[in-house]
This record gives C-alpha cells, structure tokens and sequence, in this order.
C-alpha cells in the first residue's frame, strides 16, 4: 500500500478519506472548511491577545504537518484551541484586549506541551491506545473540560464589564450568536461565531462610530495595510513555570484528537484506530512549530466534523484545500488588520457564550457516555476537579507554580486512578457507564467516539 492513497474520483453518495470529488467541488467544499474553523480559530488567538494572522497561518501549515503525518487518510483541519486560554493568560497575566505584550513564555510553554503530545503519539503507537482511554475514561476528561470553562468563566464577565453602551454590545452579540446558533439556517448554524462577531461589529458600529457612546473603531491600520507581506513572527522563551503549567493541556489535546478520529472512523466507515498514534504525532509537532513561530496550541475541529457528517464528504484532499488558503491568508496583513478592528465589547460577548460551552459540553459528554454520579469514585473525581479549577487552586514547589487547571487535570487523573484501586469492573464493559446501560453484546461497540470529545 502507498504512503497516499490515489484518491480515484468517488461514486457513491458518501466519499470517504481516500476519494475525491470533482476538483471544482473539491476546492468549494474545502473554502467551504475552512470558513467553518475560522470563526473559533480567530476568536481563540483575539482572547489570548496573539496574533489572529499568524493563527490563521499556523493552523494552515499544521493542518499540511498532519495530512503528511497520517499519511493523507484521517480527514482533520487543526485550528486554534481553547483549551490554552486559561493557561496563556495565567501565564502571561493578559489584560484582555489588545496585543498580549509578554507571549514569549506561553510560546515556550506551547512548544512544551506539543512535545509532550508528540512523544504520547510515539508510545501510542507502540503499545496500542487503549492504556489512553483507561487513563482519561469520560469522568475524567469532562471533568478536566469543564474545569477549563470555570476557570475562565472571570476573565468572560471581566470582558463584558463596563459602561452602559459597552454591556449593551457585549450583551446583544452573547445573545445574536445565541439567536444564530439556535434558529439560523443550518448552513449559517455553522458559522455562527463569525455571524455573532458580524452582528456585534455592525452594532458597535451604531453605538461607537455613529452615535459616539463608545470609542470609534479606527480603520487607519487596515487602510494602510497591504495586501500581502511578511507575518510579525514571535520568538518564544523557555521559563520553567510556564512550561509546566502549560504543558498538562496535551492530556485534553490527546482526548480530543483521539474522540475526533473514532468519530471520523465511525460516519466514513473506516476503522481509522491505526493512526491515531500518528496524529497525535501530527498535532503535537504542529503545536511545536505553531510555539515557534508566535501562534497558538492546535487541535481538531468539531465544526469541521459537523461539516462532514451533513455532506458526507470524508475526502482528506478537502483539508488541503482549506490549509493552502488559510496560509495565503496569513501572509496579508490586511486580512491580520481587519482582524484587529474587532472591537472589545464583542469579544467579550463572544467569551462568555464560548468558554461557558466548553463547560457546558462536558455535562453532554457525560449524559451521553451515561456517565454513572451514583458511583462514588465518578463524584469525588469531578467534584475536586471543578473546585480547584473553578477556584483556580494553586501549588507553589520552589520555583514552580501549577495554577487551576494544572491541578484540576492532575487531581481528576489522579484521583480516579487512586480511588479504583481494587475495584474488579464487570469485562467488557465501559468505565463510568452505569452496569444497567452497558452492552453486553461482545459485537457491540464498547466505547462510544464521544466519550472522548473534549474542548478546543
């Protein structure tokens, strides 16, 4: 079998990874992608004060470092991740708006935590992925997951804080992106982050630049931007702490890419299992190269799965259409300014529907993995990670700080493996389900792809 499949033209109603369409519908469907990501992965960088250009060109360059690395045939877009926020602006001590002045450790904490995933994906491949799912069971990694949203949850209300007319902004684009989400076309559903950003935009527009309550956008950087140049590349700088801290947020990316390529393997009909080894090599080294050029964590995109699961279309070609146009992308600086115009009130309106959804997501993990809260050991395991994440719980051992999510990741694993010490689970059966929900059909399918979706 060749390193890349051949991808002879598809003929059936469902393409899978290697097929293709027609290359007009081929290059539709992959813009088609990429408009999909942009919305979080612009969003993702604006919250943590990088550079939206330089992230719209690393997830790019990561999504070509990942098409290589499983060999073009798990379908993926890496774009920005969420689950860096709380650990960026710990690390940094980010205002909340503008240009994060001091990204050089979280850069250098990026890099950590891609290399811990890299080599993750090397032992995965050599012993196989089921000690993974064992290690970080659904309790566990919702656990984590919401533990993150908490402890964003004061940065978000910081955000939409301020005068009248600026809560007004922040409060209309929560409730547009709601509106969108819920009762827009399906088409638009997709998007709705860049609706919500367009929606809060033009009213600010009202407010600021035409009725003159709220400081006017200033469009002079993106008049004199030009269309195309160099990105401001970023150097990163390698302190102790921050890399510790940092680091820990491989164990949610591993979650992720790995309920990410069971869901994949699941609606394309392929059993993609071999290569998740391979994409956790394939994420973590673009995260590296990501850190090393001043842009963001990555990670693989629900929005791009929910995309293939309305089209049907598996083709991996599609992802290298939507890298090459974002690359294209992040070498304009004009696209980088307009980017920058975004103002303040719609950002953190934007904040508080997404990182109370990173929360919120774990309760639907839960519910669908038929998480089992009668049992002890699921109880205290969430419990203790919401407080100390939540609470932003944090351990100072000599020069080293773990803050709340560094702990709360720590505590869940943890405590999970201490409190099943000498329990005898029932064979076959999947951890945290209640015994009555199990399947005891050995034809059946023991764990679900969700169980192991995680946040951005």
């Amino acid at each position: 079998m060749s390193f890349f499949p051949r991808w002879p033209l598809a003929r059936g109603t469902t393409v899978p990874p290697d097929e293709r369409l027609p290359w007009g519908s081929t290059g539709l469907l992959g813009i088609q992608h990429l408009v999909a990501m942009s919305g979080s992965t612009i969003l993702g960088p604006l919250l943590m004060g990088f550079d939206p250009n330089l992230a719209i060109l690393f997830s790019g360059i990561g999504t070509l470092i990942f098409f290589v690395l499983v060999g073009g045939r798990v379908p993926s877009y890496l774009g920005s991740s969420f689950s860096f926020i709380a650990v960026v602006i710990a690390v940094t001590g980010y205002a909340g708006s503008g240009p994060n002045p001091d990204v050089g450790p979280a850069l250098g904490g990026i890099i950590a935590c891609g290399a811990l995933y890299a080599a993750i994906g090397l032992i995965v491949m050599a012993t196989g992925s089921d000690w993974v799912e064992r290690l970080m069971p659904p309790a566990v990694t919702g656990a984590v997951g919401a533990a993150i949203g908490l402890n964003l949850a004061p940065v978000a209300v910081k955000g939409i804080e301020g005068t009248g007319p600026h809560v007004l902004v922040a409060l209309a684009t929560l409730l547009a992106t709601a509106l969108i989400a819920v009762y827009a076309p399906l088409a638009i559903r997709r998007v709705s982050i860049l609706a919500g950003i367009a929606s809060g935009y033009v009213l600010y527009l009202v407010v600021g630049n035409v009725m003159g309550l709220l400081p006017p956008i200033s469009f002079a950087e993106l008049s004199e931007a030009p269309w195309f140049g160099m990105p401001a590349f970023r150097s990163p700088r390698f302190d102790p702490g921050a890399m510790l801290l940092i680091a820990p947020v491989a164990f949610i990316l591993v979650a992720e890419n790995l309920g990410h390529i069971k869901a994949i393997g699941a609606m394309s009909g392929r059993n993609l299992d071999r290569y998740i080894g391979r994409g956790f090599i394939g994420d973590g080294i673009a995260t590296m190269v990501s850190g090393f050029g001043g842009g963001t964590g990555v990670t693989t995109y629900v929005e791009n799965m929910g995309v293939m699961a309305v089209t049907r279309v598996f083709s991996t070609l599609l992802f290298v259409v939507a890298a090459v146009v974002a690359i294209l992308l992040g070498f304009s600086p004009k696209f980088g300014a307009l980017l920058r115009t975004i103002p303040g009130p719609v950002l953190g309106g934007l904040a508080v529907v997404v990182f109370g959804l990173i929360a919120a997501a774990m309760i639907r993990l839960w519910v669908d993995n038929r998480v089992d809260f009668s049992d002890p050991r699921n109880l205290l395991t969430v419990g203790t990670a919401l407080v100390l994440g939540s609470g932003n719980f944090t351990v100072t051992i000599g020069g080293f700080s773990i803050a709340g999510i560094g702990t709360a990741t720590i505590a869940a694993i943890g405590l999970y493996q201490l409190l099943g010490i000498g329990r005898r689970e029932p064979v076959g059966v999947a951890q945290g389900m209640p015994e009555d929900s199990r399947p005891t059909d050995p034809g059946l399918p023991q764990r679900t792809a969700a169980r192991h979706e995680a946040p951005r």
